[in-house]
């Protein structure tokens, strides 16, 4: 199974638009700005102004309805990129679009409404409550937004069933393995019908087999709900696998972006070429 082919006429569901992250001071937040501005590199701006680089002004289109890859090296920028589209990190400088509105303009109780119904979020780490079994889990994000108990439980219930977990409901997530507890936190994520799904380095803790198996459900799931998934990975097996779209980040700033097929065919520069060539 493989993501399916790019279409040019897809719309953009977010927009990202010169995005800077300049962690400091902000005397030196200032100064590593305009440093990046001008051209500067990542290492020589930091070493020059003390303040640590993010994002270095980053430009890119996340189709929607597709699964978009942003992939790179420890270091390049990728989770705290995904991390400011749902404004867990507000950025330096940019603006970020979803469906043509600025989320960087909302206001903190747009911002919780906006997370409790358009976004969600799978974490590495599984970020499941040890306190609550598996159901409750599930249902968290359901509850937050004042859903009832016995419809947010229902609900539930049915995307545990999905994700091929049904009779675990009553389990705790130190009683199941790193694979299912990923599954509980997808289905976490899929209860609240949100758009857009962001997916933080979601499978690279699970064992190679795990992992692939992983990659097959998020692809079934997909063919039937279509929905904008951005999935953060260093792994560019993984990224050619799952993505329509693919964003490759080194040192904060784009390298390129395409379909997986045009990065393959015409790779923009030896640093992508090399990551293409480790595919195998």
């Amino acid at each position: 199974m493989s993501a399916q082919p790019l279409q040019t006429e897809t719309p953009v569901k977010i927009g990202i638009h010169g995005i800077y992250k300049v962690f400091g001071p902000a005397a030196a937040e200032a100064r590593a700005l305009a440093l990046l501005r001008d051209g500067v590199d990542k290492e020589q701006v930091q070493e020059q102004t003390g303040a640590s680089v993010g994002l270095a002004g980053v430009d890119a289109r996340i189709p929607a309805d597709r699964i978009t890859c942003i992939m790179g090296l420890s270091g390049s920028g990728k989770s705290t990129l995904v991390r400011h589209i749902n404004r867990l990190i507000d950025p330096s400088a940019g603006e970020i679009r979803v469906d043509g509105k600025n989320v960087l303009a909302l206001s903190l109780d747009e911002l919780r409404a906006w997370r409790r119904h358009a976004i969600s979020m799978v974490f590495q780490n599984f970020g499941l409550l040890p306190h609550l079994d598996v159901l409750a889990n599930v249902a968290f994000g359901l509850r937050v937004r004042g859903e009832p108990v016995a419809q947010a439980r229902a609900k539930a219930g049915q995307w545990l069933e999905r994700v091929n977990l049904a009779g675990y409901e009553k389990r705790y997530p130190d009683e199941l393995s790193g694979g299912m507890r990923q599954r509980v936190g997808l289905a976490r994520a899929l209860a609240i019908d949100a758009g857009i799904i962001l997916m933080d380095e979601a499978f690279s803790a699970l064992d190679p087999l795990i992992r692939y198996d992983m990659q097959d459900e998020l692809l079934k799931l997909q063919q039937q709900l279509h929905k904008t998934i951005v999935f953060v990975t260093h792994d560019i097996a993984e990224a050619l696998r799952l993505g329509d779209h693919i964003v490759i980040l080194r040192e904060g700033r784009v390298e390129q972006a395409g379909s997986p097929q045009g990065i393959i065919a015409q790779p923009a520069n030896d640093y992508v070429r090399r990551f293409v060539m480790r595919r195998e």
